[in-house]
């Protein structure tokens, strides 16, 4: 009998809004971790990456993009990347072992989507199948101001079981760089999924 143990997994969305380093800088933290990740970008997603930082890497591509950016330790994890039409795809059925997902950056149209149980792609089922096993379940919303509909569908998130992460990120740290905001984004993430995190310094008295 194998004694290995399966690797942790975890599902990460990133769609259209502004915000691709903390998607990248997210999963990068996850795979150094050694976490199996199940990646879903959206056709908008793919092009936020290329507009913000400047690349739009193949999926058997995506790896090296990020090794490239963060260094060799995020090879320690794994990596499979679904096509976000792919409602076959294993993290679209609650059998299918996820221990959570966080979508990140998260457009008002697949925040939209998941208030309202849509399902219209794998980003929205895969959410709407990590609410309905009580897994966890981050959204990061980037957007500013916000209207009262989008305002709804965060409360419609938070009262299904999500957890609403605006993209806000914090200064008391003394950031000096952009990554240094990046890190900041990504380290509550990694706090709101219950994992440990050493991407920023924490509030000290």
């Amino acid at each position: 009998m194998s004694t290995n143990k399966p690797r942790p997994r975890m599902a990460v969305g990133i769609t259209g809004a502004s915000g691709a380093a903390y998607a990248t800088r997210t999963l990068a933290s996850l795979l150094s971790r050694g976490y199996h990740v199940e990646l879903v970008i959206t056709e908008f997603g793919r092009r936020l990456i290329l507009d913000e930082l400047g690349e739009q890497p193949n999926p058997d591509q995506f790896m090296s993009f990020l090794t490239e950016r963060y260094g060799s330790e995020v090879s320690r994890g794994e990596l499979t990347v679904w096509s976000n039409k792919d409602l076959g795809a294993g993290i679209a059925s609650g059998s299918h072992r996820c221990d959570g997902m966080v979508i990140v950056p998260c457009s008002m149209k697949t925040l939209a989507g998941v208030a309202h149980g849509l399902s219209r792609s794998l980003v929205e089922r895969a959410a709407d199948v990590m609410l309905k096993e009580k897994r966890p379940l981050v959204i990061v919303p980037r957007e500013t101001p916000m209207s009262l509909p989008q305002l709804r569908n965060m409360v419609l998130c938070a009262e299904a079981g999500a957890t609403v992460l605006p993209a806000m990120p914090a200064f008391y740290q003394g950031p000096k760089t952009l990554d240094d905001l990046a890190d900041f984004i990504a380290g509550k993430i990694l706090d709101a999924l219950g994992l440990e995190q050493d991407l920023y310094q924490p509030w000290k008295e």
